[in-house]
């Protein structure tokens, strides 16, 4: 038998991993001991979980003094030392179902060498706080002590402060008499505090805290325990440590009436002792049930006022916990279940340019792909030039990449600790050979963007036919891009109008084309003959002219034309610029852009050819117009109703639909994953409904 060849870490590979130790190191003493992040806490795991990875591939590279070796940060000098009576640990994390049902097969494991194989397992399942754990010391039944966790062994004092907090009781509840009570706990602060804080910070000229947890440090670690009274922190305890009983008679009723045997029972007795509990733990009696808990909260954790980042799994029974013990750094018994990164750190691997559907040209990164909010990612926007420089972008950087909601991936930020010294800034190029012609390109006069010199490229052309019979346009089911590319290459399309005159016969000449896809197509087209103004001015790809200006432009050209769908068409062709300039929503660029697109003989005759095959139709309004005055955003994914349909659903009631939030938004309507355009509304105090509060409002 053959041995296994033992796998030697290359010197690029150990140099990566020098760099990764140096990085985390300067990033974990400014988020655990000076508490100045300049990363977030997602970025952070990120860069940990590579360190990991590198360390497992080659375990001759593991030191004892690696971060992925450590719990927590050092002490500041500013307050007392305080050693724990009881060690504090950390929690190992994972990150998707597969990881968890590994980490229960360990669990069983133990159980077995532990000798507890009998005993029931099952979990009690815990929303994971962000904020900053503390432990707290009663003796006979008084606070004595609070400290921070420090490096696990050594904290900090902090008592004077944690006296501040109003929920921290000073004293056990109901004269609980323990000669020695050691409770852990989570100490933090809420959203709307944090906000508040932060604008009285930007008008002072102070730096403002990043996040929850940036500030409930930053506020219980304060000399004068005055400030941090201003702070109005908050807790939840959810561990004891130690207990020393006295035989009470209260107290022991209690005790009887509480099964200190289990995690969740320990809770229960929590709350009797006068502690502030979560009260959303629960019993779960199978990895399925944890499962759906963790995708329940995944869901509903922006509805709380408190930031989670995940939530934390402990197997319930004492008795089991006992025997399965403690790694290193960790408990096995207990695991915290993290929900999905929206920032995370990966390599650029590359620029590349796509070419939009009016010539503008798009940067993307081509990333090394990695899970970011539960999807796998490689590719992210860039923007245009000036966002390349402003981050000054490397072939080579370990960028911070960021996806918040259903908001496109981001590029936050360069680590640049892990710059190669000999990379080289970004060219950007002249020539992009997707334009077509000689492949030249030109910056937009008063933009950041850059466009095709020649307008008519192959790859716009697909673009634009794209964009043509999408959900936004003519909304043709089953013309897809893969199709659309098949119709262009084999010269069955060459204009819009094409479209509406294909045949059962064209499509079964097509590779792979059935009788029922070809059926499905010629009835979708169908369909699409009739559509509305906005719709069809929208299709067109007029420059500067997307959704929202195509319905400010229907909109006061059919109210103008009284109705008639045609005559207001034949309006906006010979509209003047000042005409445009005059319309709500529509600008100066927008009015030129207007002008010169429908002065265009071409683009005349493509419209008229349309016009043979399509009828464009009147858009149904509610009779009694109650939404009229009234402005919408939409951002998230609501529960039932599609995006578009809700649009529509507004604009049928007289209302208007916006893409940005303003003092003038009437209302904000979120669903899940919603992204800034929330956090833009409760800034500016615009009113948010959910899906239902939407639909209560169109039945009004």
């Amino acid at each position: 038998m053959k041995m296994k060849a033992k796998i030697t870490a290359s010197k690029a590979v150990a140099e990566r991993l020098n760099q990764l130790k140096i990085t985390i190191n300067k990033h974990r003493e400014l988020y655990h001991t000076k508490d100045a992040p300049e990363i977030s806490d997602e970025a952070y795991d990120s860069l940990i979980r590579e360190l990991e990875k590198i360390e497992f591939e080659y375990p001759e590279l593991l030191t004892t003094d690696s971060p992925s070796q450590r719990v927590g940060g050092d002490p500041i000098k500013e307050f007392v030392k305080v050693k724990h009576t009881t060690r504090q640990w950390s929690f190992d994390d994972v990150f998707d179902l597969a990881e968890l049902k590994k980490w229960e097969e360990k669990v069983k494991n133990f159980m077995v060498k532990g000798g507890v194989s009998d005993e029931k397992l099952e979990y009690c399942c815990e929303l994971k706080i962000d904020g900053l754990k503390t432990i707290l010391t009663y003796e006979d039944g008084t606070l004595k002590l609070a400290a921070t966790r420090g490096d696990g062994e050594v904290g900090e004092d902090v008592t004077h402060n944690i006296r501040t907090i109003k929920s921290v009781p000073l004293s056990l509840k109901n004269n609980f008499q323990t000669k020695s009570l050691v409770v852990v706990g989570e100490i933090w602060i809420s959203l709307k505090d944090l906000e508040k804080i932060n604008k009285e910070r930007i008008k002072t000229g102070e730096p403002v805290y990043a996040n929850t947890r940036n500030l409930a440090a930053g506020s219980l670690r304060q000399l004068d325990p005055k400030i941090t009274a201003t702070r109005r922190l908050d807790s939840f305890i959810y561990d004891i440590d130690q207990m020393e009983n006295t035989n009470s008679r209260i107290q022991t009723n209690v005790m009887k009436n509480t099964n200190l045997d289990t995690q969740s029972g320990e809770l229960e007795l929590l709350k009797e002792f006068g502690f502030k509990v979560n009260p959303y733990f629960e019993v779960c009696k199978s990895v399925d049930e944890v499962q759906k808990f963790y995708e329940e909260w995944t869901k509903k954790r922006h509805n709380l006022d408190y930031q989670l980042d995940g939530i934390v799994i402990k197997v319930n029974s004492r008795k089991i916990q006992g025997a399965l013990g403690f790694t290193g750094k960790s408990p096995r018994w207990g695991v915290a279940y993290k929900f999905p990164a929206e920032q995370v750190t990966t390599i650029l691997e590359d620029i590349t340019f796509q070419v939009g559907r009016t010539g503008v040209i798009t940067p993307v990164a081509v990333l090394k792909p990695v899970v970011v909010a539960g999807s796998t990612v490689s590719r992210a926007t860039l923007h245009n030039e000036d966002e390349i420089k402003r981050l000054d972008l490397r072939i080579g950087d370990t960028v911070i990449l960021q996806k918040a909601g259903d908001v496109i991936p981001d590029i936050v930020s360069v680590v640049q600790e892990l710059r190669n010294p000999k990379s080289k800034s970004f060219q950007w190029p002249t020539h992009i050979p997707a334009c077509g012609g000689d492949g030249r390109i030109e910056r937009i006069p008063g933009e950041a963007a850059w466009k095709c010199v020649n307008t008519d490229s192959f790859e716009q052309q697909k673009r634009k036919f794209y964009y043509f019979v999408s959900k936004k346009c003519f909304e043709i089911d089953g013309l897809g891009p893969k199709i659309i590319d098949v119709l262009l290459e084999n010269n069955l399309i060459g204009s819009f109008a094409d479209i509406f005159r294909l045949k059962k016969g064209d499509l079964l000449s097509l590779p792979r084309f059935a009788e029922k896809s070809a059926d499905n197509i010629v009835e979708s087209v169908e369909k699409a003959r009739k559509v509305t103004l906005p719709r069809f001015l929208t299709a067109l790809s007029i420059p500067q002219v997307g959704e929202e200006t195509a319905y400010d432009l229907a909109r006061h050209f059919i109210g103008k034309t009284g109705n008639d769908t045609i005559s207001a068409l034949q309006s906006i062709e010979v509209a003047t610029i000042e005409e445009f300039r005059s319309i709500y929503g529509v600008g100066e660029v927008v009015a030129q852009s207007l002008t010169d697109w429908f002065a265009d003989k071409d683009n005349k005759k493509m419209v008229t050819d349309i016009l043979k095959f399509v009828t464009i139709i009147v858009e149904e309004s509610g009779a009694n117009r109650l939404l009229e005055g009234k402005s919408f955003v939409f951002t998230g994914t609501l529960p039932t109703l599609d995006r578009e349909v809700a649009q529509d659903m507004v604009r049928k009631n007289g209302g208007d639909v916006s893409s940005s939030v303003s003092k003038k938004t009437s209302y904000v309507v979120a669903g899940e994953e919603a992204g800034s355009k929330l956090d833009k509304a409760r800034e500016l105090g615009v009113t948010v409904l959910d899906e239902v509060g939407f639909i209560k409002l169109l039945e009004k």
